[in-house]
């Protein structure tokens, strides 16, 4: 049995998104009193079907809103100087139900209208109709968001509704009315048994949900044992063992049209010069019988069908030769075996079809109401924190029939709302023109609720973020968002001619990033026997990551300089929920050596620090049952499913422009010297690694988490949103855990935060027990401006943490 010498990641349609909808978070105009904000609201109570003039006492950064979809600011000319945004690569998925970045997200949130809206501090603003008021440093901002959302929990039924009333006004970019049947289709494609991505609604328990995705009147409470899996497989049923046929059939079909696809590729040349016919090459890397004589068999089609009989529904073999990891596709079969049972005992309890989720209910043409179970704090940000998707658009109006059980598409197949991903369309400030050469063009929203924007036309264009402050300086971009660092302060001060950062040419705000950067571990590529829950597979993943950990300070200050401090749990230090020094049971994130014995004293210098990690590396790596040589102090021989080789992926743009490619570089050569080889992989586009995180084939890589404005652990942690579960598909750690499953759960059934606290440190320490995350730092975010193109007057004050730049985008306007 041969591993196979190269590896293609198997291609897999699914998407990562922290923060699904709250990114497009409306309103927050200062208001000069209390009072005046009454005025505005009972003005737009009562406004006729004629635009109304600002009130002299309110200032003119508060519209006074009508009956219609526009307000006073459309009187005013819009020039047509476009603003440009820098923004990092994007992977064209600018969809309210598909975006696959944060950068992606900022595409989406120009486009589509949220229906949740947040203040300065991240507090819901439930009645967005009239508006409200809330207080941030010292200044009264007025607050406005296309709904009215109420939350209501009934202890004797233990259900909680959520509430939605939508404004009446509201209007889509091409002027389609928007309506409560737009937000029913946006639950159900969410919903809906073939929707992959990364938001979470469907893990809350929706009232009806589970039985209408099983359409069984009877599923409500069913569940499949990973025992009753494990019976299923080591001796499949023939119903199931023609799934796994199927499944080993469909693989084995694709890598057989990609053999072909390589033979004009020169970076494959080694192989195809050694097996010039495409079907010698194909079954040298997956044929199993060594009896194999080329002259024999006739055609490709032949050694095709040959090698899929050789196989039959053996998928561990054909993991194996794919990846040279038996355990590659057991996601995909264990959901598959999963299914195949729960078919089998909703035969055998019977029950109804289901047409519908009981919990989701249209109440009038504006109001929309969803029932849960129980009570679940977190639930509130994912059941409004949507963006209303229009359905005349995404889904197709003649599938929709509320009354019939109709909800815009065939239900199974959201293949037309994957079909316009590319191209967004939605009710927010403005319209997608195009993606071209790297830029995306918009063109003011004339229907916009909030009034049409200042500015007709933006573009987003793609730039490194190296380049954003050069580019601003030079005239080619207006604005633009980046991890703040010692060396773009430096050179926003040189460009400024006082030195300041606050200038002529450039104009800064710097806010705490929601979330945090860290460096994360595959449990199920860095372990020991195929167990990645096993003590010595934790030991080889501790030993990483105290060597990593132990660089944190030196790389953090050097690249960051004052805009981030080191972080030692795997949680936003913005969050209430983060574990603070003064705690009794806080400590320096892997500081301790294989016996628990503290690593690091007060009065050590950064070298000796240095030497205790790497000692306690070795300590690690010995329990975890490497060979180790005392003579030469080097590792010789990797126990089972282990390595003395790994990769990490630091996506510097190939220039090593990372905050962590100096602590990667450092662990290497540290590592090296006890025979460990460590593998830095700095791909010019991130999205390389990105595909690698997605197929779970990565070991180690750097990246970032854009956290949620609740703490709420399920998308990144619980076991579900490992990929082929049914889940997030964004648990990149592959961590599965029973107890920090039910944790997780269980931190959902209290709005009590100082239990919460209590149970997301408990959660917190078995994430570190696994060593899948290493936290590295919590920074801060520079949003520059153009001094000179853009108007900052203009510019949404008071940027936090909860309340990006853009979030009053139609009131910038260009100088």
């Amino acid at each position: 049995m041969k591993n196979k010498p190269f590896v293609r990641i198997l291609a897999l349609t699914l998407a990562v998104l922290m923060c699904a909808g709250l990114a497009a978070c409306t309103g927050g105009q200062p208001a000069a009193t209390t009072a005046a904000a009454t005025i505005a609201a009972t003005t737009a109570a009562t406004a006729a079907a004629t635009t109304a003039a600002p009130s002299t006492t309110t200032a003119a950064t508060i519209p006074v809103m009508t009956t219609t979809a526009t307000s006073a600011t459309t009187a005013a000319p819009v020039p047509d100087t476009p603003l440009v945004i820098a923004c990092e690569f994007l992977s064209q998925k600018f969809s309210p139900f598909y975006a696959d970045s944060s950068y992606d997200a900022d595409v989406v949130a120009m486009t589509q209208l949220a229906l949740m809206t947040t203040d300065r501090t991240g507090g819901i603003i439930y009645n967005g109709i009239e508006g409200e008021v809330h207080p941030y440093n010292g200044t009264d901002y007025i607050y406005y968001g296309p709904a009215d959302l109420s939350v209501s929990y009934n202890e004797a039924a233990d259900i909680t509704t959520y509430t939605a009333k939508l404004r009446e006004d509201l209007v889509f970019s091409d002027g389609v009315p928007v309506t409560a049947d737009d937000l029913i289709f946006t639950y159900y494609a969410f919903l809906d048994t073939s929707y992959v991505g990364a938001a979470t609604l469907g893990s809350y328990p929706i009232v009806g949900l589970q039985n209408y995705i099983y359409n069984n009147s009877k599923a409500e409470g069913i569940e499949i044992s990973d025992e009753e899996i494990a019976a299923a497989l080591a001796e499949p049923p023939k119903a199931l063992e023609k799934q796994m046929t199927d499944f080993v059939e469909s693989i084995l079909l694709s890598e057989a049209e990609w053999v072909r696809s390589i033979y004009n590729d020169p970076a494959y040349a080694k192989y195809t010069e050694a097996y010039p016919v495409a079907k010698d090459l194909f079954y040298y890397l997956y044929g199993t019988d060594n009896s194999y004589d080329s002259s024999k068999v006739k055609s490709e089609e032949d050694v095709v069908a040959k090698v899929i009989g050789e196989y039959g529904y053996d998928y561990k073999t054909l993991a194996l030769n794919y990846t040279g990891d038996e355990t590659y596709f057991d996601a995909d079969i264990n959901a598959m075996a999963r299914a195949y049972l729960i078919e089998l005992k909703l035969d055998e309890l019977g029950g109804e079809e289901v047409a519908n989720i009981a919990g989701i209910r249209k109440l009038d043409d504006y109001t929309v109401e969803i029932q849960l179970e129980g009570f679940s704090a977190p639930a509130v940000y994912s059941v409004f924190g949507v963006q209303i998707a229009p359905l005349h658009y995404y889904g197709d109006p003649a599938l929709y029939d509320y009354e019939n059980n109709l909800f815009g598409f065939t239900r199974g197949d959201l293949s037309d709302v994957a079909a316009k991903t590319t191209h967004p369309l939605g009710a927010g400030p403005y319209r997608f023109i195009e993606y071209t050469d790297q830029v995306v063009y918009f063109e003011a929203n004339e229907h916009y609720y909030k009034g049409e924007p200042k500015t007709r036309y933006v573009q987003f264009i793609e730039t490194a973020a190296k380049d954003v402050i050069s580019g601003i300086a030079q005239g080619t971009v207006d604005a633009g968002e980046i991890p703040g660092s010692a060396n773009d302060f430096s050179a926003i001060r040189g460009y400024n001619t006082d030195g300041l950062l606050q200038g002529d040419i450039i104009s800064v705000s710097s806010v705490d990033y929601l979330g945090y950067g860290y460096i994360g571990l595959n449990a199920d590529t860095m372990n020991v026997g195929a167990e990645p829950a096993s003590d010595a597979s934790k030991n080889l993943r501790r030993a990483f990551a105290t060597v990593l950990a132990a660089y944190r300070i030196v790389c953090i200050e050097s690249y960051f300089g004052d805009a981030a401090s080191v972080i030692q749990y795997p949680i936003s230090s913005t969050s209430w929920a983060a574990p603070q020094k003064s705690d009794a049971d806080y400590q320096e994130a892997f500081s301790t050596d294989v016996d628990g014995n503290p690593l690091y004293t007060d009065d050590m210098d950064e070298n000796a620090r240095y030497a205790a990690a790497l000692d306690a590396a070795v300590g690690f790596l010995k329990a975890a049952g490497y060979t180790f040589d005392d003579a030469t102090g080097i590792f010789t021989e990797a126990p089972d499913g282990a390595s003395l080789t790994y990769e990490i992926y630091v996506p510097g743009g190939g220039a090593g422009e990372h905050p962590g490619f100096m602590a990667a570089s450092n662990a290497r050569d540290a590592l090296a010297s006890v025979g460990i080889e460590l593998n830095i992989i700095d791909p010019i586009n991130p999205n390389e690694m990105l595909d690698e995180l997605y197929a779970g084939t990565q070991n180690m890589w750097c990246s970032a988490w854009e956290a949620t404005i609740d703490p709420d652990m399920y998308q990144v942690y619980h076991s579900s949103g490992i990929a082929g579960r049914g889940g997030s598909d964004s648990n990149f750690f592959h961590i599965d855990d029973p107890v920090l499953d039910q944790l997780i759960l269980d931190a959902r059934l209290s709005s009590d935060q100082s239990y919460r606290k209590s149970v997301y440190r408990d959660a917190l320490g078995i994430i570190a027990d696994w060593a899948v995350e290493i936290p590295m730092y919590q920074r801060q975010n520079i949003i520059a401006f153009s001094s000179i193109r853009v108007n900052m007057d203009t510019v949404t004050p008071d940027i936090t943490t909860y309340w990006k730049w853009m979030q009053d985008i139609e009131l910038l306007e260009m100088n």
